[in-house]
């Protein structure tokens, strides 16, 4: 079974092909990683996935979704996520990854479970937004304001500082959020991205931003180490971007040194023509690997052993994110495996129970 195969991927060996997605769990102290994190993903670092990838985290304290992100632009960050990990590899040694991003203008948002896709108000410690267009995401949301070259100058910093901090914090793999609406999306997208200049007004100036903090972030972060970007594959709106220009991203992406990329989908405005279902964007993972000869991670409702197999044996991507199944169920990759008759690792604890 393909999917249980080992792969390595620059000096960075994961045990199967499947990953456990990053999920923004909204519950971080003053930016840095809470209790809850700790039990959260030392629980999903014992699935007997392949590797780990830590929640959408921010490069700036206005890149952030909520109030409870977590941040990485500091030594004391960099300090709390060291004590993470070493929590996290005391019960496995699963590779981990985390993922940089910045909000845009889906920033300064309330709490999922507070209220979910609503802004936070100033006087409850909300903060403006930026994005590369005056353009609101609808009518519940304000204005953002438009980044200047200074400004957008300055975040290109600001991702290449998180970048040097995930690799002293000892992050075996690094992911720039490009997608769901994000700034990095925003700037890839013409649903938001209106600008005249260098930034916009075509594909090759809306994907100059992306590729100059890729261009960065691969100048500090090691080789030998696994470097990724998360990328989205198509709007699901009329005039919307297309697979079409996530393969022409993703061409200059290997070029600049990109060892996978995740190919998702939607997010730039709460409303769109996407219909879910079982594996619903595989077919823009086999897309992009196919248009590009770059490795590929495919996610959207993958939740069985046959299903993530069948995905890689068709060469429709190389590796299978799957987040919230193990959410619901932390064991079942591991009742899976031992169905078919194959080896994976259990912690010892729980041996009696399979």
């Amino acid at each position: 079974m393909k999917l249980l195969n080992s792969i390595k991927i620059k000096g960075i060996t994961l045990p199967n092909r499947i990953t456990v997605g990053s999920m923004c769990q909204y519950s971080a102290i003053k930016g840095n990683p809470s209790l809850w994190h700790y039990g959260h993903l030392q629980k999903l670092a014992q699935t007997g996935a392949g590797m780990l990838m830590l929640e959408s985290t921010a490069v700036s304290m206005e890149g952030r979704i909520s109030l409870k992100d977590l941040t990485l632009i500091n030594r004391k960050n960099v300090i709390s996520f060291k004590k993470l990990l070493n929590h996290i590899k005391s019960f496995s040694k699963i590779p981990v990854g985390i993922q940089i991003s910045h909000s845009g203008r889906k920033g300064s948002a309330r709490i999922p479970w507070e209220k979910s896709n609503t802004p936070l108000k100033k006087q409850n410690g909300g903060w403006t937004t930026y994005a590369p267009s005056p353009i609101r995401r609808d009518k519940k949301w304000p204005v953002p304001k438009e980044l200047s070259i200074k400004k957008i100058k300055k975040i290109i910093k600001q991702f290449k500082n998180s970048a040097t901090l995930a690799n002293k914090a000892g992050f075996d793999c690094l992911e720039v959020h490009m997608a769901h609406g994000y700034l990095l999306h925003e700037f890839f997208s013409p649903i938001s991205n209106k600008r005249k200049d260098i930034y916009g007004s075509n594909l090759e100036n809306r994907c100059r931003f992306l590729c100059e903090i890729f261009k960065e972030v691969r100048k500090v972060w090691p080789k030998k180490k696994i470097l990724s970007a998360r990328v989205n594959g198509q709007d699901w709106l009329p005039n919307g971007s297309t697979v079409n220009d996530c393969i022409y991203l993703v061409k200059k992406l290997k070029k600049i040194g990109i060892d996978y990329v995740c190919v998702t989908s939607g997010g730039i405005l709460p409303k769109t023509n996407l219909k879910f279902g079982p594996g619903y964007q595989v077919h823009l993972a086999k897309k992009v690997k196919s248009g590009t000869g770059v490795r590929t991670r495919t996610t959207g409702m993958i939740t069985n052993l046959k299903q993530a197999n069948n995905i890689l044996k068709n060469k429709n991507a190389d590796l299978i994110n799957i987040a919230r199944k193990f959410i619901n169920s932390p064991t079942w990759l591991i009742s899976e495996v031992i169905k078919h008759n194959k080896k994976i690792k259990i912690p010892n604890p729980y041996t009696r129970c399979f």
